[in-house]
């Protein structure tokens, strides 16, 4: 049997990283840690006033999101972060080496639709495009799956456990 790994939902927001994250730890039968609750209150306040984080403040939050997988490196683990960028991506890497990535992408009006319709969120839909615009997918050299998010939770928790098996293949 194989080392559990420790999983990044990743994506825009809206793209229901919080809702995938925890059914996709449940199956995998790991924690699951959100990743808005590293953001420190300062993070969270400039969000609900519809300002985009810059990279100054994402550097703490993604510290301690990496600082956490790192904890659970070797028994696994599921964190949610946009990671938007690849320096993100590669600061949680060097924090946590084998991680892998789950990047949750879809239709963008889909997206928005999604997001008018949720409650109790932080995030308003005037940030949308700013997320789309710092958006760099991930790239082939980095260890991750896109899946798509049209559908129910399930459906896409399933599209990522198969994407993620499928990861974990020996090549050849």
């Amino acid at each position: 049997m194989s080392t559990p790994q420790v999983v990044v939902v990743m994506g825009v927001a809206g793209t229901g990283k919080t809702t995938v994250g925890a059914l996709l730890a449940a199956r995998l039968g790991v924690p699951y840690a959100e990743g808005d609750g590293f953001h420190p209150p300062a993070n969270i306040a400039k969000m609900t006033a519809g300002t985009p984080l810059d990279d100054a403040d994402r550097w703490p939050w993604l510290d301690a999101i990496g600082s956490w997988a790192h904890g659970r490196a070797g028994l696994g683990g599921v964190v949610s972060s946009s990671a938007l960028k690849r320096s993100y991506r590669d600061r949680l890497r060097a924090a946590a080496p084998g991680i892998v990535f789950v990047h949750l992408t879809g239709d963008r009006h889909l997206i928005e639709d999604r997001m008018a319709h949720r409650h109790g969120h932080f995030m308003p839909t005037a940030l949308l495009d700013s997320q789309f615009a710092t958006l760099q997918p991930l790239q082939a050299d980095e260890a991750g799956v896109a899946v798509d998010v049209g559908g129910s939770p399930e459906e896409i928790t399933e599209r990522a456990v198969r994407a993620l098996a499928r990861l974990r293949e020996p090549a050849g």
